[in-house]
């Protein structure tokens, strides 16, 4: 999958020229899955299909919009109280763990990966119903978050994406599933070969954020925007 081309150039959102009033970013997350050693580690990526309205044919992370029903998902473990206290400074307590578990529920649609641990059995909201129907709930303790990144306004599809980082050895083994096909030629892709693909310019900067958080865990979240105009890197 490294190198290969995409078949739009425009549809990365930093190529795409100002028109119109800018449309309010929906909330969405990735979730960044690395395996092997931590000086060299795998990535798992997929291509977006190209029939996709949003960055066709291009290389990504697992990840997609925040739906109502996650505000509800089954919970096995929370989320570490610093990255919960990061959230909250910004979104609502009940928007901060949305977005977490769209991040997990996202992952396991796409990929049929599931992050998560033995729950109390509860009623699956839509969307959850797999997690449920294995006596499990959304494994949130695992995960840091790495960045923040806030589609220019004048892409006709704009996220507020929140991008969170794990380790495959929390991945829960589950009999085979179907995933929803979003994301093609999945593949386990090093740094280098990530760089080498064909990539949106936001995840080549999550790229270079995760291997900076690999050196220094405790550096400072990220914030990436454009208001006015002008690229903007604050810190969460």
């Amino acid at each position: 999958m490294a190198g290969v081309p995409g078949n739009m150039t425009g549809s990365d959102p930093s190529a795409v020229p100002r028109r119109g009033r800018a449309v309010r970013p929906r909330l969405s997350a990735s979730l960044i899955l690395l395996r092997g050693p931590k000086d060299n580690p795998q990535i798992l990526m997929g291509r977006r299909a190209a029939g996709h309205g949003f960055m066709p044919s291009k290389i990504v992370f697992p990840g997609g919009r925040v739906e109502r029903s996650d505000s509800f998902a089954p919970v096995a473990t929370p989320l570490p109280p610093e990255i919960s206290a990061v959230l909250e400074r910004h979104l609502h307590p009940r928007r901060a763990h949305a977005v977490a578990a769209a991040a997990i529920r996202e992952t396991f649609e796409e990929t049929g990966l599931m992050l998560a641990r033995p729950a109390a059995a509860a009623r699956a909201p839509r969307g959850w119903e797999a997690f449920a129907a294995h006596g499990l709930g959304a494994d949130c303790a695992p995960l840091r978050l790495v960045a923040r990144a806030i589609t220019p306004p004048y892409h006709h599809k704009r996220f507020d994406a929140w991008f969170f980082l794990a380790r495959a050895d929390d991945l829960v083994d589950l009999p085979h599933h179907d995933a929803s096909g979003e994301l093609e030629d999945l593949a386990w892709l090093s740094f280098a070969q990530a760089r080498a693909s064909d990539i949106p310019r936001i995840t080549a900067m999550i790229l270079d954020e995760v291997r900076r958080r690999l050196e220094q865990p405790d550096a400072p979240v990220p914030w990436y925007s454009m208001p006015r105009g002008r690229h903007r890197r604050d810190f969460l």
